[in-house]
């Protein structure tokens, strides 16, 4: 706006608000030598004289006066656009629309608690859950997610992230099946079952795999579903033995999930990497109060379902 000067905007509302150079120069600190300058280049600028000498004292012109109250209002949208970020947030009248991508242990297990904890300080806020099908950055970059739930997360090294908690696998199998009723579970006993793998992406391979290679062992896995809690159901009404996370087995508000569904828990006789779920999420949206607060809630309800992470 190489032809627009901004600075006469705040003085043009107080000259139009007091009708005086003088009291117009006191309320914006400046002498009146200079506020009479400015009068003399806003009335170049608008082609009007604005104000007129009436006696002694000035009077608004019909042009003044039609644009008095919308400079005001301009004034003050300007001062508002240009001030620090608030970090005050009324979530009671929050009305927004927030996307997690999270895969489907997370939107079985927690997702119902996050709902609940956003409906009771923000009834208005509508969440939209999406599965997490790859590490695309984009989503996050350009905002169509807000936020992720992850155990592997993107590799954008501009990502924030704040872990969440520990995990680890765990395996799963029908009460009374020979593997849980038949004394320790070995690695070449628990490699001789047939198994039912998750992979949104249908891969018959987990991270059990290479652990059972280097012992030179394999599985075989006769059933690839997309998620754990699907993992899991297969498990229950078969022969198969599933690999889950410790944290689908149930939580502070979800306890006994695989008792539930008739299942027995097993540690893997095979050494396994951690887990680590983080929340991830963009810069662009760091400081913004009501993305802030989103994540608040979620890190809350993570950490009060697995405490002891």
């Amino acid at each position: 706006m190489k032809d627009v000067d901004l600075n006469l905007l705040p003085a043009l509302d107080a000259l139009l608000r007091e009708g005086s150079v003088t009291r117009a120069a006191r309320r914006l600190g400046l002498s009146f030598s200079a506020m009479s300058r400015t009068l003399s280049r806003l009335r170049e600028t608008t082609g009007d004289p604005l104000l007129v000498r009436a006696g002694r004292r000035l009077v608004p012109t019909p042009h003044a006066i039609a644009l008095r109250d919308r400079v005001h209002l301009l004034t003050d949208q300007v001062h508002a656009v240009l001030q620090p970020a608030t970090t005050d947030l009324d979530t009671s009248s929050l009305d927004l629309t927030f996307t997690i991508r999270a895969g489907g242990g997370f939107v079985e297990m927690l997702s119902t608690v996050v709902v609940e904890a956003i409906a009771h300080a923000a009834p208005r806020v509508r969440l939209r859950f999406t599965p997490r099908l790859d590490g695309d950055p984009m989503p996050l970059r350009e905002g169509p997610v807000d936020l992720e739930i992850s155990k592997r997360g993107t590799t954008a090294p501009e990502m924030r992230r704040q872990f969440l908690m520990h995990d680890r696998y765990m395996g799963v199998a029908r009460s009374g099946h020979p593997l849980v009723t038949g004394g320790k579970v070995t690695p070449k006993r628990y490699a001789a079952c047939r198994h039912v793998a998750s992979s949104h992406l249908g891969d018959f391979s987990e991270a059990v795999d290479d652990a059972l290679e280097e012992l030179g062992l394999s599985r075989a896995v006769q059933v690839v579903v997309p998620g754990y809690p699907d993992a899991m159901q297969v498990a229950a009404n078969s022969d198969l033995i599933a690999l889950v996370p410790r944290s689908s087995l149930g939580n502070a508000f979800m306890k006994d999930r695989a008792a539930s569904l008739g299942l027995c828990s097993f540690d893997i006789p095979v050494r396994m990497p951690e887990i680590l779920i983080s929340a991830l999420w963009h810069p662009r949206v760091d400081a913004d109060p009501a993305q802030r607060w989103l994540r608040q809630v979620v890190i809350s309800v993570c950490k009060s379902a697995y405490p002891e992470t």
